[in-house]
């Protein structure tokens, strides 16, 4: 008994021992816990801490960067007059008006302009131009014709040069394909800012970022099973979502928004955080152009600047805010002037206008101007093209919040030109051939014939629409356009070739891939047995250029396409021959400019200089030139190509040109007529031009019936020089008879003189019989320099 009451005590005392011990343990592990607890929520906090710091200072430094006083503004060149200058009266006031000048009958200010018979007195701005700061100044210009006859000071004083201010032809704003007016809050209709905070946020100047009331009243909506993530944003809210998070609709983004709104309103006053609202907001889309700003809306849709706005203009605009695709009212008419007129009854109701003014502007209809407004940059294709070169410098960044002042080789006199000869000779075509409404569109581009520098583009028939460029982006197939680059591959081997090698124009099949066979015929359905290669070229005969392109190596062929200055993608295919490869309006040009220009390349370009906002010089653009072809070759091409022109398929031309202009170019016509092309050149400028449909339809029109009728009409109104065709040192002239490939003599009969690269021309002679018909006309003897 004593054992058993000995060992129940002991294992008492052990029982007990455990039990304190469990529960120090215990003790210890909920102190490891606590601990463990107290730094993970400091950790969080911490990690917190340094998250919110980072979302501030991102999000100060991106709202900063998105300040709109400092747009990028591109200019054209200056206008520069002198005595002798081809420019009419008409001409000079037309150019006065796009910058801005006043008609007065006293001049007393800058910015003003006097007429007074054929004279023109003006009164010139203030201007820093790349290398002067030019002063005001009174000057008076007298035309005799299209030319400035005199130049004088208004007491009678000679004058050298005068230069007009450049016209600002677009401004560069955020970001990619975002277009935007910025507007100062003191620039708005007193309206737009109290109908935009009336119907979107009424409590704006109340609140500090976010309307618990909103939240809330959304928060009860989104818990319901099955129903869509609702809103509750104020205009704060708005301005955090479209300038810094995605448009996901879940309860982690919204609080994200909440959060990053408190924090704008705690560094930017409310009239920042409204003006940075109104330039951001979505209003709208013009082809691949998104509307952003209410300043652009306004162009956009009414074609007027904002401050000239009526109410009921301001409405329809406060009302796309709720949705700017749902309500955009080119496409939803009804349903935007619904809207539009809520809006209206909203203002009434609020007290900001009273109910007659309110029965009136509900009254009025939508008011759409008829085509979409672009005074804001007025020649949008060609600011594309600046835009594009701009990039390959410049960071989004600085393009749209430098303040960088660029200045491009831009002529608003031959845009005009180029723009008037779409806007009639097109249509006209269209009347001539019976096609119902503008199912043809055109794109252009005229360059300055040396030093590469664009001077007009045209992207489409409506020029002053930003939608898509044609000349940069439509890349089609070019047809006949690619023959100078055969042909000239043939005469760079003066061994082998010259312009009166005979070439067979018999029909010719090829194999192509697929087990299938390839084979060309020419327009006229017709062969020609051997003709002169010159002749070939200048009939554009299909079958002789493909037997000669095959001679040569489709390798070879290629290669010259490169030198001449395409980079894209090239098919070596048989067809490569006679153009089965799709180019740009601007590939063309880039490669007809180096045959123009003498065998030299340049690339083309659109920008003079870049100078900051305080205008120091940033960058200049000096064309750069690289030799890639033998002169005397180009200048037997030169010769073919003017073979097209008097005598082959662009020798229409001369009912707009007069004879004595000499100028080279070819015609292109793609497969059934889906494309229309001409390129071609005198001394001073280049011009390519393409016809086609969008749906890449068939047309009507061949390269000479269709583009070249423009390009004459574009030529003839530019008063192109005659070309310069001087005789490289390797180059020596023969009379020969080119049908018998042997050397004659002037006044015999088939006689022709025809240049050579020095050795090439032929060694025996004709036995001369005189031709009693009369001597065959050499139209360019007298040309020749």
């Amino acid at each position: 008994m004593v054992f058993r009451r000995k060992r129940a005590l002991a294992k008492k005392k052990t029982s007990k021992t455990r039990k304190k011990l469990t529960k120090t343990k215990r003790r210890g592990l909920t102190v490891v816990l606590k601990k463990l607890v107290i730094k993970g929520l400091f950790a969080l906090l911490v990690i917190g801490l340094v998250a919110l710091v980072v979302l501030d200072y991102r999000l100060t430094q991106r709202f900063s960067g998105n300040k709109w006083s400092l747009p990028s503004h591109v200019y054209s060149r200056s206008l520069e007059l002198y005595e002798g200058r081809d420019l009419s009266r008409d001409g000079l006031i037309w150019e006065l008006k796009k910058l801005g000048y006043r008609r007065v009958t006293t001049l007393d200010a800058p910015g003003q302009y006097r007429l007074q018979g054929p004279r023109i007195d003006v009164h010139s701005r203030t201007f820093e131009f790349w290398d002067e700061s030019k002063p005001a100044q009174t000057f008076t210009l007298t035309f005799q014709g299209s030319q400035l006859a005199l130049l004088r000071t208004l007491k009678g004083e000679s004058l050298t040069l005068v230069r007009l201010e450049p016209l600002r032809i677009g401004g560069i704003y955020p970001t990619h394909l975002e277009d935007r007016l910025p507007v100062r809050l003191e620039e708005l209709p007193p309206m737009l800012l109290e109908g935009l905070i009336a119907v979107e946020d009424r409590n704006f100047y109340q609140h500090y970022g976010i309307s618990i009331r909103g939240i809330s009243r959304a928060l009860v909506n989104n818990l319901r099973p099955g129903s869509a993530i609702q809103g509750g944003s104020t205009i704060t809210q708005q301005l955090v979502k479209n300038l810094y998070l995605s448009q996901d609709r879940n309860l982690l983004r919204k609080g994200l928004e909440a959060v990053m709104a408190l924090m704008l309103e705690q560094h930017y006053s409310k009239g920042e955080i409204i003006e940075a609202y109104i330039n951001e907001i979505y209003l709208g889309q013009a082809g691949k152009r998104a509307i952003h700003g209410f300043g652009m809306a306004s162009q956009h849709y009414f074609n007027q600047p904002l401050a000239e706005l009526e109410l009921h203009q301001i409405a329809l605009l406060v009302a796309m805010a709720k949705g700017a695709s749902y309500y955009d009212p080119r496409r939803n008419g009804e349903r935007a002037l619904q809207r539009r007129n809520l809006v209206i009854s909203q203002l009434a109701e609020q007290g900001l206008i009273n109910d007659a003014v309110a029965r009136k502007a509900s009254q009025q209809g939508l008011d759409l101007s008829v085509r979409p407004g672009t005074r804001t940059n007025p020649f949008p294709a060609y600011l594309d093209l600046v835009k594009r070169q701009l990039r390959q410098d410049y960071g989004e960044e600085d393009l749209s919040s430098g303040g960088l002042r660029v200045f491009t080789h831009f002529d608003p006199q031959i845009q005009r030109q180029l723009e008037s000869v779409i806007n009639t000779r097109l249509p006209a075509l269209e009347r001539q051939k019976d096609l119902q409404g503008e199912s043809v569109e055109a794109a252009s581009l005229v360059v300055k014939v040396g030093t590469a520098e664009v001077l007009a583009l045209a992207g489409g028939r409506g020029a002053s629409f930003a939608g898509f460029n044609r000349a940069l982006d439509a890349r089609r197939p070019i047809g006949s356009t690619v023959k100078p680059a055969v042909y000239l591959t043939a005469l760079e081997r003066s061994n082998d070739y010259t312009l009166i090698s005979p070439i067979s124009d018999e029909p010719i099949a090829i194999a192509a891939e697929h087990g299938e066979t390839w084979r060309p015929q020419n327009f006229d359905r017709k062969n020609h047995g051997e003709v002169p290669l010159y002749q070939a070229m200048g009939q554009s005969y299909n079958l002789a250029t493909a037997r000669l392109g095959m001679a040569l190596g489709l390798d070879r062929i290629a290669e010259t396409l490169r030198r001449l200055g395409y980079e894209g993608q090239l098919p070596q295919v048989p067809a490569l021959t006679l153009g089965a490869v799709s180019m740009s309006p601007f590939d063309v040009a880039s490669i007809y400019h180096t045959i123009a220009a003498g065998g030299f390349y340049s690339p083309l370009a659109s920008i003079h200089s870049v100078y900051s906002a305080e205008n120091q010089p940033l960058k200049n653009y000096p064309y750069s030139v690289e030799r890639r072809f033998d002169e005397g070759s180009i200048h037997l091409l030169q010769y073919a190509m003017q073979v097209v022109m008097r005598e082959g398929t662009g020798r229409s031309v001369y009912r707009y040109l007069d004879n004595d202009i000499a100028v080279a170019g070819k015609t292109g016509t793609s497969n059934d007529q889906r494309d229309s092309w001409f390129s071609g050149f005198g001394d001073d400028y280049l011009a390519v031009v393409w016809l086609g449909r969008d749906d890449n339809g068939k047309m009507p029109f061949t390269g000479s019936s269709g583009a070249l009728q423009l390009w004459s009409e574009l030529m003839a109104g530019l008063k192109v020089r005659p070309l310069a065709f001087t005789r490289p040192e390797n180059i020596t002239y023969h009379w020969v008879n080119p049908q018998l490939g042997l050397l004659s003599e002037e006044g015999c009969e088939g006689a022709r003189s025809i240049p050579f690269a020095a050795g090439s021309e032929p060694v025996e002679s004709v036995t001369c019989r005189s031709w009693r018909g009369g001597q065959f006309i050499d139209w360019f003897k007298g040309l020749l320099k």
